[in-house]
Order: C-alpha cells, then sequence, then structure tokens
C-alpha cells in the first residue's frame, strides 16, 4: 500500500535515480491540492464532510522529548524569502481500521492491524527536491519501548520484524520504532488503509499496469496473466499486496510491484480533468480524505492543501527512489537486516 504522492525504487537495494517525469509528478501534485482547495471552496456541508473524514493521532504529545532532535533550519542573509524547513513523512499503507469493507478486501480487524508498506519521505529546505526510501517489512529490528493508549509501555524487543510496531503499538509506535532505526526525526505521519484507496482507484477510472509474469497469489485474492491490464480498485489493491505469487516471494518483489502501480496511478492521476468533472472531483477529494490517518500537523484540509502547495517546483527529476540497503538475515534467510554501513550512510543524508 501507498500513497500516490510518493515512488518506490525502480532498480532494487541500489537505489539508483529514477526515470525523469517532471510533467506527471507536477501534476499529480496539483491534482492533490486542487482536489482539497476545491472540496473546501465548496463550503458547508461538503467542507465539513472532507474535513470530518481525516483521522488523527497525537504523535508529538505521546512521544514528547525522547526522540531524535528537530534540525535548525539554517537562513541566509541572500535568501530572498524566509525558508521553508526540510520535512520527513512517515507514510504506511495499512489495514488498520478494520470493518467489513476492509475485511471485505483481505484486510484484518480493528484487533490484528499490520502495516504492509514504510516509507520515509524527506523533502528538502526549498521543496524542489525529495529522497523516498522504502523499508522493508520484513527487516528484524529492534523495537523500543512505546506508549499505549492507556498510559502504559510496551516492551523493548530485539531481532522482531520491522511491522510488527505497528502491530502492538500502532502509529506511535511505528514511528518511534524508525526514528530508533534511523535517527531521523520524522516530522509528520501519514496513514492509508485498505478500502479507501480502492476507492481511490476507482474514484479516478482504475489505472493500467503491464505484468511481466503471471499473478496468482491466493492471499492478495488477485490471479492475472502476464501482459497489460486496466485495474479496478479490488484489483490494484491486491496487486500492491501481492508476494507470493510473484519472484521468490520476498517482500523487495512487492516492493517492485508496487513501485509499478505508483508510475501507473501518477500517469492516470495526471491524464485525469478532474476539475470538468464535479462529480469525479468531489469522488475524489472524498476517497483521499476518507482513507487517511494522520499527526495532529496534518489533520486538516487547510494543512493538507498548503503542504501540497509547498510542493509546487517538485518534479521527479529531483526526486530520488530508493530501498533501504539490506541483507539477508543471518539467523533466518526469510528476514533481512539493515546492510551497514550504506544504511546508516543513507538515514545520515536526510537529517
Amino acid at each position: 500500500m501507498f500513497l500516490p504522492v510518493t515512488g518506490l525504487d525502480e532498480n532494487g537495494d541500489e537505489g539508483r535515480r529514477a526515470g525523469r517525469r517532471p510533467r506527471a509528478w507536477r501534476l499529480a501534485g496539483f491534482a492533490l491540492a486542487g482536489v482539497l482547495v476545491v472540496g473546501a471552496a465548496a463550503g458547508g456541508w461538503a467542507y465539513w464532510h472532507l474535513n470530518d473524514n481525516i483521522k488523527s493521532v497525537d504523535i508529538n504529545g505521546a512521544l514528547g522529548d525522547d526522540r531524535p532532535p528537530k534540525p535548525v533550519p539554517s537562513v541566509s542573509a541572500s535568501t530572498p524569502e524566509p525558508p521553508t524547513e526540510a520535512l520527513n513523512i512517515l507514510v504506511l499503507g495499512s489495514d488498520s481500521r478494520g470493518g467489513a469493507e476492509n475485511r471485505a478486501l483481505g484486510g484484518g480487524d480493528s484487533e490484528g492491524a499490520r502495516s504492509d508498506t514504510a516509507m520515509v519521505v524527506h523533502l528538502d529546505s526549498g521543496r524542489d527536491e525529495a529522497t523516498v526510501v522504502s523499508i522493508p517489512r520484513d527487516t528484524l529490528v529492534t523495537r523500543p519501548s512505546c506508549p499505549t493508549e492507556s498510559g502504559g509501555e510496551t516492551a523493548e524487543a530485539y531481532g522482531v520484524m520491522f511491522n510488527s510496531a505497528y502491530s502492538v503499538g500502532g502509529p506511535v509506535c511505528a514511528v518511534k520504532t524508525v526514528e530508533s532505526l534511523t535517527d531521523v526525526r520524522m516530522d509528520h505521519y501519514i496513514e492509508i488503509d485498505f478500502s479507501g484507496f480502492a476507492k481511490l482507484v476507482d474514484a479516478l477510472g482504475g489505472v493500467t499496469v503491464t505484468t511481466e509474469e503471471d499473478i496468482d497469489d491466493e492471499d492478495s485474492h488477485l490471479t492475472l496473466p502476464a501482459g497489460t491490464h486496466h485495474l479496478d480498485g479490488e484489483q490494484a489493491l491486491g496487486l500492491a499486496r501481492t508476494r507470493y505469487g510473484i519472484g521468490d516471494g520476498s517482500d523487495l518483489g512487492r516492493i517492485g510491484l508496487q513501485q509499478q502501480l505508483v508510475k501507473a496511478l501518477l500517469e492516470q492521476i495526471s491524464s485525469r480533468d478532474l476539475f470538468s468533472d464535479p462529480t469525479r472531483l468531489y469522488e475524489v477529494a472524498d476517497a483521499v480524505t476518507g482513507s487517511l490517518t494522520t499527526d495532529t500537523g496534518l489533520d486538516s484540509l487547510t494543512e493538507l492543501v498548503d503542504l501540497g502547495r509547498s510542493l509546487r517546483e517538485l518534479s521527479s527529476a529531483g526526486t530520488r527512489t530508493v530501498t533501504m540497503p539490506v541483507v539477508p538475515a543471518p539467523s533466518d534467510r526469510n528476514r533481512v537486516v539493515a546492510r551497514e554501513p550504506d544504511a546508516s550512510e543513507l538515514w545520515e543524508s536526510l537529517r
């Protein structure tokens, strides 16, 4: 799972630069911002409904000062305008909301929440360059003790799967685990759920992808022969979740499929003339806001629009997409661990 404003590694663990797609990326960002702006301008019930769609978690309040320091932006006398601060955003795709719709799509219930995709999106201080780092869910990590809603704490755990942090402690523990792994402070948190993502794809009229091999994955409920296909929301979600029906069945193979789906979604967003179709525009806005859980710093239409506007100069030429460098774990060849010193050097570049 993923958000359409981000990308995944096109070239495996080496993290070489993605191809240049400035128009698609820029239009995708404008489309998202435009959807939210028009939704806000609709006034009355529409504004209330879209704004009320967004769920939030007070991550700053839960973690307090027990986290990496926030960098202080530098100010140059030659800078004509105040600089925009750099941001690091943790983006998760999950089945956390449960309910009948998510269960029908293969999601867990509220007691079995999982995070299937995690990406750290780093936006530079000028917001014209970005680095998107995908963290494989099968990475073995030390999961720190995390605060719980009841006022207690989870136990610290060693050599556990990265995505277990979300399962035991929700967004707060996911953020704390990422910060422990990377020593990079997460300024914001964005999560998209199963049913909301499927609705978003349907609202956009589906996406077209080309698969290089047959896919038959019982877990993701997807069967596709190799070739070009136009997928609806449920099928696109199945593709994003497919793992055991391709390649060696590892999480790295699924990341490759998700990267291809991100491209297709970007192209669909850039090709749709949403402003000429108010009904579809509202459907997209409803799907976007209805699928999100954010931190309290992004839990309103105004804050999301401000973020979208700050990305007006961002293009694919200034966007680097990588996967955290990993190697098979010595204790379990079906799991991976960070490859050092490469992983530490990558995270250092984002501080």
